[in-house]
């Protein structure tokens, strides 16, 4: 999280905490450390926000402090309400919370609808334990451009191990799938991430082809054509391709 986004975190955790906030707790919930939060609060602080406390007692916003409110009309609010909840089917656990921190916003500026329901089932949630690694340590890679060396068991249970240059991450209503350029077969391959039993995410990157190869990844697999349809049942190399 960068620093500006996590000095709003604290702002927002603090309006609305009913009681003082230690910096153990920011520093849990923010996934920082403690001298991190001491930090940011001496910042925030110096900013002239009024959050009142100190070490060892826990950290108050002083009533009356706000931010400026969220300017969207009802139908643009539904939209980012359905939106949100429809997060939950991603599997994505790093998104779902910040899916969560967001509506908390909302909430805190607008009226509740709990008439607006989406069904939470989906894609499998980030489970180490049943293969399904971090969709956002995927992500990061994707961003940062780094290779990656997955071990992949397709559904016989046939296990292949292979280094790929990550370029998309798509969100399907049962699956994940991770689009990569494979080294092993010299072409994109899709993987579904509750597959992927095991990632080491290595030094090597490819700085400066990403924007390229996610190009001719979308040109290979373009949605607007109806004709051609994405598939996620594995082929016989273990990976997913486009019918």
């Amino acid at each position: 999280m960068h620093r500006s986004n996590r000095l709003f975190e604290i702002i927002q955790i603090l309006r609305a905490a009913p009681r003082p906030v230690t910096a153990d707790t920011l520093a849990e919930q923010l996934e920082v450390s403690v001298r991190t939060i001491y930090r940011d609060i001496a910042a925030l602080q110096a900013m002239r926000t009024p959050i009142e406390g100190e070490a060892g007692l826990g950290y108050l916003m002083r009533r009356g402090y706000d931010l400026p409110p969220l300017n969207f009309d009802l139908e643009e609010l539904e939209a980012l309400r359905v939106g949100l909840s429809m997060l939950e089917r991603t599997g994505d656990s790093a998104l779902q919370q910040a899916a969560k921190r967001i509506c908390q916003k909302i909430e805190d500026l607008h009226d509740p609808a709990e008439w607006l329901q989406v069904a939470p089932w989906g894609a499998p949630l980030d489970d180490a334990e049943r293969g399904c690694v971090s969709k956002s340590g995927l992500r990061s890679a994707i961003r940062q451009e780094q290779k990656l060396r997955l071990t992949y068991r397709d559904e016989a249970n046939k296990e292949t191990e292979r280094v790929v240059r990550p370029v998309a991450l798509i969100y399907h209503l049962e699956c994940t799938m991770l689009a990569a350029w494979c080294e092993l077969r010299g072409g994109f391959r899709h993987f579904r991430t509750d597959r992927i039993w095991a990632c080491d995410w290595l030094e090597q990157r490819f700085v400066g082809q990403g924007a390229a190869l996610r190009e001719v990844w979308h040109q290979q697999n373009r949605w607007e054509d109806r004709n051609r349809t994405f598939d996620p049942t594995p082929n016989a190399q273990g990976t997913a391709e486009v019918n």
